[in-house]
């Protein structure tokens, strides 16, 4: 999606500047390049990085370049970093969702690079490339020495059952190899169709293991899975393979297994340090006869470079074009299709959140003064098609994002689906999700969402503040107190027709209005003459109407309120421009409005 090159009123607007201190593939800056500025800068040290980085609005990275908290705090406009790659390990995600800032990774592009590089690392150890290679261009003819083994017939124990150990799996498949597997996570239907076996722990197939390779991810629970207790388990004969991450063997146990005959080899492409350190155990298993070693070419192939680049391209373009990423890693996985059916919903909520704090804090009443009667715990609840849906996660963050905006744009919070539980938290914000889909037949459309503010969390929370208030309460049944809290809960409901947002209703009030622009809202008695009076204040102070909607009780208030005389009703207004609080508090009086609010969304 392209992002417009001139504002509303035509003036041009700059574009959103992209950084790219590494190497990415041309087609991929092809696609960037087409509405953004992008600023190709390879080599920057860390200090340099850490000067221009306030500028951009998007920062892709490879390997080399560490994003560090101290970079991400210094990033004011960042709202998205993309690692061209599997990992994020060279990227501080805590520290990234804590600045709203999406992280995004390319964990499909390089599947068939890191797949074929493992299978070449197999044959490699298996045939003692390595050293027969360095063995002939030394001048010796050592083919007695330099025997191997097949592949035919031999064990692959596969630890990680992923998109890459899967497609290892199908590979050696065709070598005649005999598929074993572990992992807690592996879907069966999948490894079933790959032809390997599944077992219950690593330790059952570490002893079945002629060959193992891991294609796992660095975490907590993986770190030096492979120390000496693990390899002392298995065969003599035994060789091991890693393409996946540094770290999940430990490498001062590996070389003592290599030296004393524990295992017969190992074919290794990640390190604990990369590049390693001179005479470090890495560097030493390098060094070693029965070592096949790469620098870190799982993904260093044409086609992988070339894939990964534009799958993060691409997600930068989607998340700079106010849309989702399909690999955030910090951000709730969503389809496709859903995000289609909660796009317009999403702008629905956030006009909603938006709405309710510039409504109700502060209120300007008949009393002249600002009311504050913003609350904090919130009920959200979804009906119709809506309730139906795998997550709900953006229309959250939307309304976290639509409540805080009003009273924090000054802070520059980047508030989105990354940190909004973050920052509802830190806040004090309640927010309990529900799904209904009940009374579906009698509504016009197919889904709507209602907002409702409660004075407090909880019947018995009620019940508490009415003691408080007055000894009588305690006596108060919690379904009472809760009624009772009901009865003065803050509501606003709206609807999606046609893409756009509505607002169907409005604290005790019906009525139908897009929530766009300026508007003012004035509740008021429901009699002759009050519209006159507030269309000529507004005249008089220079303001044009766009539209005027007139909204009465909801018919659950029309029910306890009675009759029809003093009955109160909502006069929601467009206009052109905001207007000063003197016009606002000239609108309150004996024959004008009870209480009135400005609003712009």
């Amino acid at each position: 999606m392209a992002i417009p090159a001139t504002s509303a009123n035509g003036s041009e607007t700059p574009k959103p500047k992209i950084l790219i201190p590494e190497k990415v593939s041309p087609d991929g800056l092809a696609l960037l390049q087409v509405s953004f500025e992008v600023h190709e800068k390879k080599g920057l040290s860390p200090e340099e990085l850490l000067e221009i980085i306030p500028q951009y609005e998007a920062l892709i990275v490879r390997s080399e370049t560490k994003v560090t908290a101290a970079l991400l705090s210094a990033a004011k406009k960042l709202k998205v970093v993309a690692r061209a790659g599997v990992g994020v390990d060279n990227v501080d995600v805590e520290s990234a969702t804590k600045h709203g800032i999406i992280v995004v990774n390319s964990p499909s592009g390089n599947i068939n690079a890191a797949a074929e590089h493992t299978i070449a690392l197999m044959m490699a150890v298996a045939r003692n490339v390595g050293d027969a290679c360095s063995s002939i261009k030394a001048g010796k003819w050592e083919r007695s020495r330099l025997v191997g083994v097949e592949a035919k017939g031999k064990t692959l124990a596969i630890v990680g059952l992923g998109k890459v150990g899967l497609t290892v799996a199908r590979i050696a498949s065709g070598f005649g190899m005999n598929l074993i597997g572990y992992d807690p996570y592996a879907n069966p239907s999948l490894t079933t169709a790959a032809s390997v076996s599944l077992r219950s722990s690593l330790a059952e197939l570490l002893k079945e293991a002629d060959f193992l390779t891991l294609h796992t991810p660095l975490i907590a629970s993986t770190k030096g899975m492979i120390a000496a207790a693990e390899l002392a388990t298995m065969k003599p004969t035994a060789r091991i393979l890693n393409v996946a991450r540094g770290g999940m063997i430990d490498e001062v146990a590996l070389l003592d297994a290599l030296n004393s005959g524990t295992i017969a080899g190992a074919g290794i492409d990640v390190f604990t340090s990369e590049p390693p350190e001179p005479d470090s155990p890495a560097s030493r298993l390098i060094a070693h006869p029965k070592v096949v070693a790469t620098p870190h070419l799982g993904a260093s192939t044409r086609e992988a470079q070339e894939n990964v680049s534009i799958d993060v391209c691409e997600q930068v373009i989607s998340i700079l074009s106010g849309q989702l990423p399909r690999s955030a890693v910090n951000a709730p996985l969503i389809l496709p299709e859903e995000y289609r059916t909660l796009q317009p919903f999403v702008t629905l909520v956030e006009k909603m959140g938006s709405l309710y704090t510039q409504h109700y804090s502060p209120l300007i009443n008949n009393s002249g003064s600002a009311r504050q009667s913003f609350r904090t715990t919130f009920d959200l609840t979804y009906e119709g098609a809506l309730a139906t849906l795998h997550t709900t996660k953006p229309l959250f963050a939307a309304l976290v994002k639509g409540l805080l905006t009003p009273i924090t744009s000054s802070d520059g919070l980047n508030i989105n689906i990354v940190n909004a539980e973050l920052l509802a938290k830190e806040r004090g914000i309640l927010v309990n999700e529900h799904r209904s889909r009940e009374n579906e037949e009698d509504k016009p459309y197919s889904s709507f969402v209602t907002l409702r503010a409660r004075t407090s969390r909880s019947a018995s929370h009620a019940r508490e503040i009415a003691r408080s208030a007055s000894p009588a309460a305690s006596r108060i049944p919690a379904a009472a107190a809760k009624a009772q809290a009901d009865q003065d809960d803050q509501v606003i409901q709206g609807y999606v027709s046609g893409n756009k947002p509505y607002i169907s209703r409005l604290d005790r009030f019906k009525g139908e209005f897009i929530p766009s622009g300026t508007l003012l809202i004035c509740r008021n008695f429901d009699s002759c003459g009050k519209i006159g009076f507030v269309g000529s204040l507004l005249g008089k102070a220079g303001v044009n109407i766009r539209f005027m909607n007139v909204a009465p009780l909801h018919e659950d208030e029309e029910h306890r309120e009675g009759g029809v005389e003093g009955k109160e009703a909502l006069m929601i207004l467009g206009m052109d421009r905001p207007v000063g609080d003197d016009v606002v508090k000239g609108l309150i009086s004996a024959e004008g409005v009870l209480e009135a609010s400005l609003v712009t969304l």
